[in-house]
Order: structure tokens, then C-alpha cells, then sequence
């Protein structure tokens, strides 16, 4: 890995100059205004300080965006990190949490050095959209409390509302209207003007300014350190060593979500910019990154696709981008730590709620429905329920043991029919590219459970035996007859044999 990242660092600087520096710097600041009401609002909904977000997110932006895989990628607090993070922080403490996100960067950097980066795409995408979904639930329901002034008591988000029955649920109206506030803010804040200023940031800006001006007699983040090192930080003399053991679950579910997250969001940047994403030396990056960050006081990081997408839609050119972004946030806390103080929880909870919704991939969610493919359906509905009540180490496991047993269902039951529709003779073959020795060419039509397929198979009698060859095309690919058939959907790809 040491090599190919100096190697990829020739390429990516190679003809730098002071016009590709000022876009960096350019993509960089506004990566931090849209960074900057994230990063407050994921450190509030992991059960920890808007303070330790915002550490995060500038420790992360210097350490991984130096070592990334890729250099549009931006790392830090992720509202699906957060998620899994409140049970957490509520069973071991700051301390445990601070052990976990060590141990799950040890596991990153181990996961790099055997090249475990491909892994991830054998994870079937229903399985992914649906703890995408679950993770979505956890957030909204674990800011209840700050969106309506309320109080809940528990260790998980089933629990906290739960315990409304007994508690009971009141609203307070002062806290709700302000939440209302940011929500409809960033609903219906026009597109044009998001290009230039981020929607979160301009809610929390309004909601800030009216509970400073009007003395709003509501919950705000509190005091921010002006000091990256946050004084709750890793300590090994306040550490539990006792229960570090059972740290290690919680860890690999870090370090798991951490590549999920990590490599999609590479992967899909990659596709933007023609740049691929280098896995191991991404989960390099992470790893180390993930290590740095509890020694600042800060909670674990990943790379952000939105805010990704920012830098490369803002024009990033070099990983600088990122460097500049984490500056940028650090000047933002120095300068405007009283007034970010003053920040509303009920503004903080706003923009999660709207986060929440909007991380669901409802375009995925539609086609799983849509296609009307029980195997998806099931896979996407086990995985959410699976990761809002227990935890997303087993959501995934579960749904890859689902995924694995519908396979296995599917394929006991499946029946392939073959029929005739066609013969060609050799003289017909001229157009399609027709060689000697092949006397005519069968045209299959391939069905399913009765259903057609779309793809279609060419056999040709060739000597005696049988060849296959693509559509319009007469390059052979086997003189076996067995042929891989792909339908509409990944699922119901299989192997069929054909016998004359």
C-alpha cells in the first residue's frame, strides 16, 4: 500500500498550481458551512456533545482526508454512525466508547492489510437499503425528546418510547414551533439557493438568532470549548478494563459501518469523478483516523457521501479540499463559540429529522416494491426491523443469512424451460458474422418460474458439438452447453444446462 498511495499522490498533485489551490480552498469552505450544522447535530443524536461532533469532524478532515484512498472523499460524524452509537455510550460511557472506536480502527487497518475492502460488494443491496431504513428510524426516534421538549427514559430508542406510557408525553409548544421551524426551512428552502448556502445551516442560523434576540426559554448545546482537545478523551486510568472484552462486538459493528459507508460512498464518488476509489489504503485511512480521533475526545468517523458529494460538485481537485474543510470548521469554533453555544437542540433536532428522511434510499425502496420480488421485499423489511431493535453487527448478519436462505429456496424451486422459437440456416448467418464449419444456429427463448427471460441464448452445431455465442455476434465463449441467464434482478441470476 505505501508504494501505489506515493504513486497516487504523484498523479494527483501532478501540474498543481495556485488555480487548482483556490478551488481546493473554495470546495473546502463550503464542504464546512454544509459540515458545520452536521457535525453539531450527529454529535447531539450519538448520545454524546455537539462539542465532540465537531471535534470529529475537524480531526477526521485533517487526519483521513491526508491518507484517503480517494481524494474527493470527505470523513466525519455520519448520521448512521450516531445511530448505533446512543446504546452504546448509555451501557460502557464516554470511556467505552472511546475503546470501541480504537479497537474498531485497529480492525480497519487490519481489514486493509487483507485486502478485505471487495468484501462489502457481496452484501446484497436490499440488506443494505434496509438498515439504511433502520438506521433512519433510530435517528428520528432517538430526537423525540429534543424536537418536542419531552423527557424519555431508556438505554435503546424501542426503549425511550416505550417509556412514554408511564412518563407520558408533553410537548413543550416553544420547542416544538422551533423545530417546526427548521424542518419547513430546509422542506421548502429553494434549490437554487442551497447551491449556494446549505438549507440546515441557514434553519440553525434563524432558530439561533431568534432564541438569542427573544431569550427563548429553551435547551441550546451549551459551552464549546475552544480547544480541539476536548477534556473527556480517551484516559486509560478512567478505563473499565474489565469490560473491554465485551467492547469488542460494539467495535466491529464501528468498523463494519465504517466500510459499508465508507467504500459506497468511494465507490460512488469514483463513478462521479472517473477517479477509482483505492480500498485498502481508504480503510488505511480509516483505521488510523479512527484511532487518532478518541484521543481528542471525539466520536468515530467515516466518510459522508453528502458531504462528499459537496466537494465534488464545489470542484475539489486534490484531497487539500478536506484539509481545507477541517480548517475551515476549526476557525468556525475559535471565532464563533458563543454564538454557536446558543444553538438550539430543537434546531438540532430539526435537521435530523429531515436528515433521517432524506437518507432513506427511496429510489431503491420503490424498486424492491415495485419488482414485486418477495425474496427483496423480505431481505429489506427483516434487515430494518432487525437493526431498530437489536443492533447492526446482527441486522447484517441476519440479513445476509435471510439473503443466503432465499437463495437457497429459490434455487430448490426454480424451474427452466427451454422452446424452439427459431432455426437459422448457415446462409442466414452472413449478418451475424458466420464462420465455417457451423451449420445452423438455434434461437432458444429461456423461461423462468414461467417467466420469460430477457436475455436470449444463440447455440450452434459446430462438428458435433455445441458452442454459444453472444447475441449478434459469433465470438465463442464455451463449447459446453452451460450459460449464465441474468433476469431484471441480481437475485435471480442462475445456471442453466441445455441438452438437444
Amino acid at each position: 500500500m505505501g508504494m501505489s498511495f506515493f504513486k497516487q499522490l504523484r498523479r494527483e498533485f501532478a501540474g498543481y498550481n495556485g488555480k487548482k489551490l483556490s478551488q481546493d480552498l473554495m470546495a473546502g469552505l463550503t464542504v464546512a458551512a454544509v459540515a458545520l450544522p452536521l457535525a453539531l447535530a450527529f454529535g447531539v443524536s450519538a448520545g454524546a456533545t455537539a462539542a465532540c461532533g465537531l471535534v470529529t469532524a475537524i480531526v477526521a478532515g485533517l487526519v483521513i482526508s491526508a491518507l484517503t484512498g480517494g481524494y474527493y472523499q470527505i470523513s466525519g460524524p455520519t448520521g448512521a454512525m450516531a445511530a448505533i452509537l446512543g446504546s452504546l455510550i448509555g451501557a460502557y460511557g464516554m470511556q467505552g466508547m472511546f475503546v470501541a472506536t480504537f479497537l474498531a480502527g485497529i480492525m480497519l487497518i487490519i481489514a486493509a492489510v487483507l485486502h478485505l475492502g471487495n468484501l462489502t460488494a457481496f452484501v446484497p443491496a436490499p440488506v443494505i437499503t434496509g438498515f439504511t431504513s433502520g438506521i433512519a428510524v433510530i435517528i428520528a426516534l432517538g430526537q423525540i425528546d429534543n424536537f418536542f421538549g419531552t423527557h424519555s427514559e431508556g438505554g435503546s430508542a424501542l426503549a425511550k418510547l416505550a417509556s412514554y406510557g408511564t412518563l407520558g408525553f408533553h410537548p413543550d409548544v416553544t420547542t416544538t414551533v422551533v423545530s417546526l421551524l427548521v424542518v419547513l426551512l430546509m422542506v421548502f428552502f429553494s434549490k437554487k439557493w442551497n447551491a449556494v448556502v446549505p438549507a440546515s445551516l441557514v434553519g440553525i442560523i434563524v432558530a439561533t438568532a431568534a432564541t438569542m434576540i427573544f431569550k427563548l426559554d429553551i435547551a441550546t448545546v451549551g459551552d464549546i470549548p475552544k480547544s480541539i482537545m476536548l477534556p473527556d478523551r480517551l484516559s486509560p486510568s478512567q478505563i473499565d478494563w474489565t469490560a473491554v472484552p465485551a467492547l469488542l462486538a460494539p467495535a466491529f459493528s464501528i468498523a463494519v459501518l465504517n466500510m459499508l459507508e465508507s467504500l459506497l460512498c468511494g465507490a460512488s464518488a469514483g463513478r462521479a469523478t472517473g477517479v477509482k476509489l483505492n480500498n485498502d489504503q481508504e480503510l488505511l485511512a480509516q483505521g488510523v483516523g479512527n484511532m487518532v480521533l478518541p484521543l481528542f475526545g471525539g466520536i468515530p468517523a467515516t466518510a459522508a457521501l453528502a458531504r462528499t458529494s459537496v466537494a465534488v460538485r464545489s470542484g475539489a481537485q486534490t484531497r487539500l479540499t478536506g484539509i481545507f474543510h477541517a480548517l475551515g470548521l476549526l476557525i468556525m469554533m475559535l471565532v464563533l463559540a458563543p454564538i454557536i453555544s446558543n444553538v438550539p437542540m430543537a434546531a438540532l433536532a430539526g435537521v435530523l429529522m429531515v436528515t433521517a428522511w432524506r437518507m432513506n434510499e427511496w429510489h431503491g425502496i420503490k424498486t424492491i416494491f415495485s419488482r414485486k420480488v418477495w425474496t427483496g421485499v423480505a431481505q429489506f423489511l427483516i434487515t430494518m426491523v432487525s437493526t431498530v431493535v437489536f443492533d447492526l453487527t446482527v441486522a447484517i448478519v441476519i440479513g445476509i443469512v435471510t439473503a443466503l436462505l432465499m437463495f437457497v429456496w429459490n434455487a430448490a424451486r426454480l424451474t427452466i424451460e427451454t422452446k424452439v422459437s427459431e432455426r437459422w440456416e448457415s446462409a442466414e448467418l452472413d449478418e451475424y458474422g458466420g464462420r465455417d464449419g457451423i451449420d445452423f444456429i438455434w434461437m432458444w427463448e429461456i423461461y423462468a418460474d414461467g417467466a420469460k427471460l430477457d436475455s436470449a441464448i444463440e447455440t450452434a452445431s459446430r462438428y458435433g458439438e455445441t458452442a454459444t455465442f453472444p447475441v449478434g455476434s459469433a465470438e465463442t465463449i464455451t463449447l459446453r452447453p452451460v450459460y449464465v441467464i441474468s433476469g431484471e434482478h441480481p437475485d435471480e441470476e442462475v445456471v442453466i444446462r441445455l441438452r438437444k
